[in-house]
């Protein structure tokens, strides 16, 4: 049975498309195009939400103009990592995958069916235990990501604390540029200073 020509042109455009995670979730569609610009030509972004999760988008998928350019952004965003908006999450890249997307079209015409499990079926409790594992890593994947909101949130404090003392510190020395301290100082002690 062959694909149908929708599902060879959907093929294609997985090709095109890279897969990015670890994002924040106040990157916008915006800042993410004008983020992955640098490496290429974005022809369109979107978001993956992560249903396991509280914080809302993490993950998107952004298509390129062309393979080439996909595969180019994934080799450079794999030897280093790419601060989107200034936040403190290196985001990570990699191929897309036709699973990743909601909207795929069928490769072939059949249709799944879902039906209730018995409880005196044979793989009753096979399937009950996998519900039961699949509640338990969206658990733990909450967990772990409230964890790391928390570290971006100390380091976010921490990086703005810093950059308003550095900033203090700055004032501070125009301050005594302007109102000529500066120029006392080098009479007084008989040190030459290089303006430049």
């Amino acid at each position: 049975m062959e694909p149908s020509t929708e599902y060879v042109a959907f093929e294609e455009k997985v090709k095109k498309t890279i897969y990015i995670d670890n994002l924040s979730p106040q990157v916008t569609k915006a800042v993410l195009e004008n983020a992955i610009n640098q490496f290429g030509n974005v022809k369109d972004v979107q978001f993956i939400p992560m249903y396991f999760a509280s914080c809302g988008v993490c993950a998107a998928l952004v298509e390129m103009e062309s393979a080439k350019q996909a595969e180019e952004i994934i080799r450079e965003m794999g030897d280093s990592p790419l601060m989107i908006s200034g936040m403190p999450r290196p985001v990570r890249a990699r191929k897309a995958q036709v699973e990743m997307f909601e909207d795929r079209p069928k490769k072939h015409q059949r249709t799944i069916a879902c039906r209730w499990m018995d409880p005196s079926h044979q793989n009753f409790e096979l399937a009950k235990k996998i519900k039961d594992l699949t509640k338990k890593h969206a658990a733990e994947a909450q967990y772990i990501m409230e964890l790391q909101l928390k570290e971006e949130e100390k380091l976010h404090k921490q990086q703005s604390e810093t950059l308003q003392t550095n900033y203090r510190k700055f004032e501070l020395i125009d301050g005594a540029q302007a109102d000529g301290n500066v120029n006392r100082l080098k009479a007084e002690y008989g040190i030459k200073l290089n303006d430049h």
